[in-house]
């Protein structure tokens, strides 16, 4: 019985017993409590929950970008090639942040600054942290924005980002954020604002550049779609702590809590003409948990047990689960 999910030798990143919390008005209030998976070299992983479940947290808390006095990690431990990013202050956090770690946010429009041309916002990252001139830069850049299919890249670095579309906002971000090829990618729900084909379009350049660039991807979304066509593994996140850990092969068909059982029954489309599925309740309060299982209120297959003590993410062979039912219950996954 583990509380922790066992890392893999290859590990590139290893978060450990990661705890977040920020002040509110019942005080101080953990809402990313003792998350704990790893992110093997090459490898893609997708951070999936509902929204507020602390997805989008655990991501800035890995980069380091939770900012006090509002918000605090009051525990845990982030290591990257050995290193703990959590022990490191601001200064000696900057030539990570780009260089071997980077990440796309979900919205373009208030991650790319509308006063600088797209051109100058790229040549600033690759200045900071690779040794070139201005005009060397510029022409990475160019390269760069032709490589995440930016047409007429010669004309379009020096344009404003009003000037840009959705989709072409969101491949300045890719381009930046690959600008130094960083060992790993933090996409945060990188096509929430895109149309649908635009969507398949960024996604597939991501897949692509990942495999030409030997990169590991944690993909933070709450789009089940996204993450059967693009994840190796998965990692379920509920009320600010992970409920499962698996690969997708395995998820999708046969998962092991039933919170990730509950959210796979609620997809669209499964079985056409039948009115949909959602999970019935809210997620608990951070203020007002309740006792035991803190998916407890809104499981169908709670039993008296499972109010009494809060279960561990217990690892059985490559899979995690927190329920104390997970070998017992047969749980319909997608296609089962």
């Amino acid at each position: 019985m583990n509380d922790q999910e066992p890392v893999g030798g290859d590990a590139l990143l290893r978060v450990e017993d990661l705890a977040v919390e920020f002040i509110t008005e019942h005080g101080w209030l953990r809402v990313v409590d003792g998350v704990s998976f790893d992110i093997r070299r090459r490898e893609t992983i997708g951070l999936i929950g509902e929204s507020g479940c602390g997805k989008s947290v655990t991501a800035l808390a890995i980069l380091g970008l939770i900012a006090p006095p509002s918000g605090r990690i009051s525990r845990g431990r982030v290591i990257l090639d050995g290193q703990d990013l959590l022990a490191l202050d601001e200064r000696e956090l900057r030539p990570i942040r780009g260089r071997k770690i980077a990440m796309v946010f979900q919205e373009p429009m208030t991650s790319i600054d509308p006063a600088f041309t797209v051109g100058k916002q790229i040549v600033e990252v690759l200045r900071r942290h690779l040794p070139l001139s201005r005009s060397q830069a510029r022409r990475r850049a160019i390269d760069l924005l032709d490589r995440v299919g930016i047409p007429d890249p010669h004309r379009r670095i020096d344009d404003y980002p009003h000037r840009l579309s959705g989709g072409q906002r969101q491949r300045v971000l890719i381009a930046m954020a690959l600008s130094c090829e960083p060992e790993l990618l933090i996409a945060d729900e990188p096509t929430t604002a895109l149309d649908v084909t635009v969507q398949a379009q960024v996604l597939d350049l991501l897949a692509g550049l990942q495999d030409e660039m030997g990169m590991a991807v944690l993909l933070v979304t709450h789009d089940l779609g996204v993450v059967a066509e693009t994840c190796d593994r998965v990692v379920v996140m509920y009320a600010g702590e992970v409920v499962e850990i698996s690969g997708v092969d395995e998820l999708f068909p046969r998962p092991r809590h039933p919170y990730t059982a509950a959210m796979l029954a609620s997809l669209p489309g499964l079985n056409p003409g039948e009115p949909l599925n959602p999970i019935p309740g809210l997620v608990p309060a951070r203020h007002a948990l309740p006792p035991g299982c803190w998916y407890g209120p809104r499981c169908e297959h709670v039993i008296q047990t499972c109010h009494s003590a809060h279960p561990a993410l217990v690892s059985s062979g490559t899979r995690s689960a927190r329920c104390i039912r997970a070998d017992d219950l047969d749980l319909p996954g997608v296609g089962s």
